[in-house]
């Protein structure tokens, strides 16, 4: 939970706003997500976490436009999710789970094509593209297929192609799993730069050391609700047995393995 300090440093309206979202699916009866509300703050780095199957990538999903929710709302940046769908799309970025990119292209393509998807062209896209191929150690490889590369290059492709139209909101999903620690240390560290920038970012992670480390605050969700939410400080502090974000998780949302 916030404190008061907390709230006095932040406008008074949040950027994204969900009430008592429900989702379930086309025949079947039952909800992955069950009446959930939360709210996110400009320049925040919030992370929905929780155990496989727990309802965060629907979620996410949700909040990007890709499905509606069976009922509730979602306002973001004062604009609702279902008056004004075109309009959300044009501030956020959106690093999916699994690869969104083209195997055959090369990186260099993939970026164009997903820069002048979201509206940036000419000098302008072409220097942004040097610019982030540059920070992400990707210049030299630029021009060969995405399919050649690790996996850590195409998350950090991946990335790319979702900040190239400079997003008010970033939303990521598992942006750094499956990859080696050299990767995931450079994703991360510019992910905080773009924080500090004013980007604000919505993050779903498994690594809890890693969300600890990077999250501002926190939600965490199982069996399609929430349970808790606040900074990892504030967790950690309200567990006087925890002494980090995991063991927090793990009190919470138990040891029994979810497939």
């Amino acid at each position: 939970m916030l404190h008061l300090s907390d709230l006095k440093k932040m406008p008074e309206n949040p950027i994204i706003e969900t009430n008592h979202l429900v989702k379930s699916f086309k025949g079947s009866n039952e909800q992955v997500v069950k009446d959930i509300s939360f709210s996110v703050y400009r320049n925040e780095i919030f992370g929905l976490l929780g155990p496989n199957g727990a309802g965060k990538t629907t979620t996410i999903s949700i909040l990007c436009g890709l499905f509606p929710p069976t009922s509730g709302s979602v306002i973001i940046d004062g604009m609702s999710l279902n008056g004004d769908l075109a309009g959300v799309k044009q501030i956020i970025g959106v690093v999916p789970q699994d690869i969104a990119l083209y195997p055959t292209l090369t990186a260099r393509e993939n970026l164009n094509f997903y820069g002048k998807m979201y509206g940036v062209s000419g000098k302008e896209l072409k220097d942004k593209i040097e610019l982030w191929l540059g920070n992400f150690g990707l210049r030299e490889a630029a021009d060969r297929r995405v399919s050649t590369y690790s996996g850590g290059m195409k998350r950090r492709v991946n990335l790319i192609a979702a900040i190239l139209h400079d997003p008010k909101i970033l939303f990521l999903d598992e942006p750094t799993v499956g990859v080696d620690v050299q990767s995931r240390n450079v994703i991360i560290d510019h992910l905080k730069e773009l924080n500090k920038k004013g980007t604000t970012i919505i993050y779903t992670s498994h690594h809890m050391e890693e969300a600890e480390h990077f999250c501002t605050n926190v939600a965490i969700i199982d069996n399609g609700k929430i349970i808790a939410t606040g900074s990892p400080k504030e967790l950690i502090n309200s567990y006087p047995n925890c002494n980090n974000l995991e063991s927090v998780f793990l009190h919470l949302t138990k040891r029994s393995l979810r497939d």
